[in-house]
């Protein structure tokens, strides 16, 4: 979420009667932040960037929604399996008559 999505970010906040204006700034990731604001040494800024560049967002979106399908289908009830409440005995076996 901090590479891709955009935000914008609230500058000023002036209040006048009952009506308030806010000023936002351009909206940028956090990402994009932390770069301009030149906090990052030129190490962890590389680092970011290659990060930046293999991260592809419909790829996490598609993996992450086959992962929710892959867990809302161990989360289904089993249709063979009783529902929870009910006993189930298991099932008797008949001695023979000359007994064993």
């Amino acid at each position: 979420m901090n590479f891709f999505q955009p935000v914008p970010k609230l500058l000023t906040k002036t209040r006048q009667g009952a009506r308030t204006h806010r000023v936002y700034d351009r909206a940028q990731t956090p990402y994009q932040r932390l770069v301009a604001a030149g906090v990052l040494t030129a190490a962890k800024r590389d680092e970011l960037e290659q990060l930046y560049h293999r991260l592809h967002p419909l790829q996490l979106r598609r993996d992450l929604d086959a992962a929710l399908d892959r867990l809302w289908t161990l989360a289904a009830p089993d249709p063979h399996r009783a529902p929870e409440g009910t006993e189930t005995t298991p099932p008797t076996l008949k001695s023979s008559p000359g007994g064993a």
